[in-house]
């Protein structure tokens, strides 16, 4: 699933290609996906673009949102006037635009076009009042971030849990239980933003068992692990994401980071850490694991 990498890499095209549009028509071919009157968003003006942890909020003129979690295989794909010279679609939109996973179209003034092409279906989008969007069951439930809120607070509070993800916070939240390491990272409710590839490339970093319950990991190693999640998102970041399975930015292209992860994808291949044990791969919570007994044993 896309991870705040990959979603802000999105978030980055749509407030450079989305701003400034007119939605005239909302075109909905999924109503199971949809959540909302189309009619409410229609004649409104795209005035802002934000990310929470792994979910966007396409803010219009005229008091409405549109809160989009693209989870598995959503891709948000524009065409239009503000991309001038648009590539290929990567092979990754399977079917193209409009295809037979298009399920929404945002019909935009200037002959602009906003695609949402889902194959597997778990995505949503909901039509809210701008104002409530930080208030929305989901929304509401998420942890705070590695580098901050999405409003650029990063000292405030939402909801007695602050925006930024501190040290402190990080420390406090890892002491309180005894689930492993690598599940609480993954927990959006704790820590908003971190998924299964970077979990994976942040533990391999500060050279920490995935399976170490987070309580028994001390004030060293927490902070080795803070400072590692910060050092593996910003190369997410950097590269756009990762496009491991569907995941391209609204441009039609795909992220570059699969090509750079450190222990990730990586079973079989020779440990960068130790050089000398193979990463081995199993199972925790589902998720594919990937580390070395050596380094993070």
């Amino acid at each position: 699933m896309p991870e705040l990498p990959e979603v802000n890499s999105i978030k980055l095209q749509l407030q450079k290609y989305l701003v400034g549009h007119t939605i005239e028509k909302a075109e909905v071919r999924n109503t199971k996906i949809f959540e909302g009157n189309p009619k409410d968003i229609e004649g409104a003006k795209v005035s802002d673009v934000r990310r929470f942890a792994k979910v966007l909020s396409i803010d219009l003129s005229n008091g409405k949102s549109l809160v989009i979690h693209i989870k598995l295989t959503g891709q948000i794909i524009y065409r239009g006037p503000n991309l001038k010279n648009p590539g290929s679609l990567s092979k990754k939109v399977a079917g193209g635009v409009p295809g037979p996973h298009t399920l929404v179209i945002f019909h935009l003034d200037r002959s602009g076009v906003l695609y949402y092409n889902d194959i597997r279906r778990f995505g949503w989008i909901r039509v809210y009042d701008t104002d409530k969007v930080e208030k929305e069951g989901f929304v509401n439930k998420l942890g705070p971030e590695p580098f901050g809120g999405a409003q650029g607070k990063p000292f405030g509070q939402v909801q007695g849990k602050p925006e930024l993800l501190t040290l402190n916070y990080f420390q406090t939240v890892l002491s309180k239980t005894a689930r492993a390491i690598k599940v609480v990272l993954m927990d959006q409710s704790k820590i908003g933003g971190v998924g299964n590839i970077y979990a994976n490339d942040a533990l391999w970093l500060s050279k920490i068992n995935p399976r170490t319950q987070a309580k028994n990991l001390d004030e060293q190693k927490s902070k080795e692990l803070f400072d590692a999640i910060h050092t593996v998102l910003k190369a997410g970041m950097k590269y756009g994401g990762a496009s491991e399975l569907a995941f391209v930015t609204p441009d039609g292209a795909e992220g570059q980071y699969q090509e750079h992860t450190l222990v990730y994808g990586k079973q079989g291949t020779i440990c960068k850490n130790c050089k000398g044990n193979k990463i081995e791969k199993y199972f925790l919570s589902g998720r594919g694991t990937y580390w070395c007994p050596t380094c993070q044993s």
